[in-house]
C-alpha cells in the first residue's frame, strides 16, 4: 500500500497485550462446567491452549480461536502475525493445522476495506506457508479493528502436549526470545519498527512443535498474553509442581532491554506481574527484570518441559514447594 496507516492508533491495546487480565478472566469463567464427554481429552479444566477431542481412526481434533487488535502499523504484517499466533495453539499441543477461518471486526467509517484486504492477504499468506487453506470466516463492524482466526488441527492422542502433564526434574525449554510486547509498545508510541520483533512474531511454531514431539515432550504451552511467568505458572499449577527459572538463560529479542530501560512497558505486562507475583519466591531481580519476564507476548515461542535440541534451556521443574510455584535466580 502506498499510504502509511497508523493502525495501532485505532486500538487502546495491541496484540495479546489486549487480553482480559488473567485473574479477572479466571474469575469470570469459574464454575462454568459443560457436559461431561469422555471423548474430550483437553477441555476447560486447566486453561490449555486449545481443546482436543478424540475422533475416529486414532485421531484427535484440535480446536482453537485467537484474535486481537493491531500491534503494528502495517496491515499485511498484522495479518501475518495474527495468523501465526492463532495457529500456534495447534502447534503448542503437538498438532498439525488442517484449516482455519477468519474472524474480523472492522470500523468501516474509520478504515477502508482496502486496508482490511491487506490484513486478510497477510493472514492468507501465512496460512499458505503453514500448508492450509482459509475456508471461510465471519465479520462484524466494531469500534476497533480486530483480526484473528479459528483454527482446526489434528493430533495423535498419544502424542498430545498439554499444560497439565509436566513432571518434576526436567529441563524447561523456550523456543523464541521474549520482549516483543515491550518493542510493540515502543512502536505504538514512536512508530519505530523493530524488524527483530516482527521476524519473531511472524515465525510459525511448526518446526519447534515437531522437534518437541520428536524429543518425546508431553507438556508444553505457547507464551502469549500472560507472559513467560504467567504461562509457566499456569503450567506448574495445572501439573502440581514448581519451577526454577534462570534469568540469565532466557533469550530476549534484540532491542527489548533497551526499550525496557526507556520505559516502554505495556500495561498488560505490569498486570501479568501483579497476578503472578504472589506465586514467586522472593528474588534479587529488579522490578524491570521481573516485568520483562512477565512481558505480554504476541505469537511467542513454545514453553516445553523437556530438553529439545537446538533451543535454549531456561530452567527446570521441581517438586511443588508450598505455594511458591516459581523461583528465579
Amino acid at each position: 500500500m502506498s499510504e502509511q496507516i497508523d493502525l495501532t492508533s485505532f486500538a487502546a491495546g495491541g496484540g495479546c497485550a489486549c487480553k482480559i487480565p488473567a485473574g479477572q478472566l479466571e474469575s469470570a469463567v469459574k464454575g462454568l462446567i459443560g457436559k461431561a464427554d469422555p471423548n474430550v481429552l483437553v477441555g476447560l479444566d486447566d486453561g490449555d491452549d486449545a481443546a482436543a477431542v478424540k475422533i475416529d481412526n486414532g485421531l484427535a481434533v484440535i480446536s482453537t480461536a485467537d484474535f486481537f487488535t493491531p500491534m503494528v502499523n502495517d496491515p499485511y504484517t498484522w495479518g501475518q502475525i495474527a495468523a501465526a499466533n492463532a495457529l500456534s495453539d495447534v502447534y503448542a499441543m503437538g498438532g498439525t493445522p488442517i484449516t482455519a477461518i477468519n474472524l474480523v471486526g472492522w470500523p468501516n467509517e474509520k478504515l477502508g476495506l482496502d486496508v482490511l484486504r491487506e490484513v486478510l492477504r497477510g493472514g492468507m499468506d501465512k496460512a499458505t506457508e503453514a500448508g492450509i487453506s482459509i475456508t471461510g470466516g465471519h465479520s462484524i463492524t466494531a469500534p476497533e479493528p480486530l483480526y484473528g482466526m479459528a483454527a482446526t488441527g489434528i493430533v495423535d492422542p498419544e502424542k498430545i502436549m498439554r499444560n497439565d502433564a509436566a513432571e518434576a526434574g526436567l529441563p524447561i525449554t523456550l523456543t523464541k526470545p521474549i520482549g516483543v510486547g515491550i518493542l510493540n509498545n515502543k512502536h505504538k508510541a514512536t512508530g519505530e519498527v523493530s524488524q527483530a520483533a516482527i521476524d519473531s512474531m511472524t515465525a510459525l511454531n511448526r518446526q519447534a512443535a515437531q522437534d518437541a514431539v520428536a524429543a518425546g515432550a508431553r507438556a508444553a504451552t505457547d507464551v502469549t498474553g500472560f507472559g513467560l511467568l504467567g504461562h509457566l505458572y499456569k503450567m506448574c499449577r495445572a501439573s502440581g509442581l514448581s519451577a526454577e527459572l534462570d534469568f540469565s538463560a532466557v533469550p530476549t529479542v534484540d532491542g527489548a532491554t533497551d526499550a525496557l530501560a526507556e520505559g516502554f512497558i505495556p500495561g498488560g505486562s505490569r498486570r501479568n506481574l501483579d497476578w503472578v507475583r504472589p506465586r514467586l519466591q522472593p528474588s534479587s531481580l529488579s522490578e524491570e527484570e521481573l516485568v520483562l519476564l512477565a512481558d505480554a507476548q504476541t505469537s511467542g515461542g513454545l514453553l516445553i518441559i523437556g530438553e529439545v535440541p537446538g533451543y535454549p534451556v531456561i530452567g527446570r521443574t521441581t517438586p511443588l514447594s508450598n505455594d511458591s510455584y516459581i523461583t528465579i535466580y
